[in-house]
């Protein structure tokens, strides 16, 4: 199934399943939705590129909802999820959906944190961290435990956002100030947990973070997406802007530095 094909039946479950329209928020006016959807398919398409392989094992660390699992499990690619918080609840919901289209049981979830989590090393091939690892605190030891769960020459698709963003830093900060870290009581786990309060980082930051981790970042995979705000988008331009941000990553580093929100990347364990 292409990323296309998925998005059109997403679209439908949206239509039925009302509880997660307030996070995807894709049923609102018109230039939002074409700026969502195109920040949503530069993601999707990124995570099929990088693995398309039925004969891999994943683990999606954080899989939310479990949309990136669901699309993996209509292309046959198994994949072990975890979430907490509301996400949780909602999984089983959408297998009932998504079971007229492939085999759901390619993807298998529980409730967890990865700090609770028995590593069994060399675990997996692939692991995604989409929206994750600015949540993942303390921040070292959560890598460590990646890192010993991936194979040898594994790799860990990362899609983050970019903490070089100047818009997105500015906002992130009348939100939280400089409380990067905070501490929640999760009701399902009866604990305290410790999570990264929006706690994005920049390329820079984060290939330091790897390389003191055991993983290497690979320079080639390094791709940075959404530029144009809402208000550019009209009803039959998405594309074209969509073609126009490429370009502009292409040629212009501090652009794609400072004023791209969405980066993507590849590290490889060392």
């Amino acid at each position: 199934m292409t990323p296309e094909e998925f998005f059109e039946l997403f679209l439908e479950e949206l239509k039925e399943n009302q509880e997660m329209n307030h996070y995807y928020k894709f049923r609102s006016d018109e230039q939002s939705f074409h700026f969502r959807k195109n920040y949503f398919m530069e993601r999707l398409r990124y995570i099929h590129r990088h693995i398309n392989d039925p004969a891999l094992k994943v683990f999606d660390c954080g899989c939310g909802y479990g949309t990136t699992c669901f699309f993996l499990a209509m292309n046959g690619i198994a994949t072990y999820g975890e979430t907490l918080e509301f996400y949780y609840e909602q999984i089983q919901k959408r297998a009932q959906y998504w079971k007229q289209f492939g085999d759901v049981s390619h993807f298998q979830y529980g409730y967890e944190n990865l700090f609770d989590k028995k590593i069994i090393p060399e675990q997996y091939d692939t692991i995604i961290v989409q929206d994750t690892l600015h949540h993942l605190e303390p921040i070292h030891e959560a890598l460590q435990r990646l890192n010993a769960l991936l194979k040898r020459n594994g790799k860990m698709v990362v899609i983050e956002e970019n903490g070089s963003n100047v818009i997105q830093s500015l906002k992130l900060y009348r939100q939280r100030g400089s409380k990067r870290i905070i501490n929640i009581w999760d009701e399902k786990l009866q604990k305290e947990i410790m999570i990264g309060n929006e706690n994005i980082r920049s390329l820079a930051h984060w290939q330091r973070l790897m390389t003191a981790n055991g993983f290497s970042v690979d320079s080639d995979s390094v791709q940075y997406i959404r530029y144009f705000l809402p208000y550019r988008y009209k009803q039959n331009n998405q594309e074209s802007l969509l073609q126009q941000e490429r370009a502009i990553a292409a040629r212009s580093s501090w652009k794609k530095e400072y004023l791209f929100f969405g980066i993507n990347f590849i590290v490889r364990k060392s």
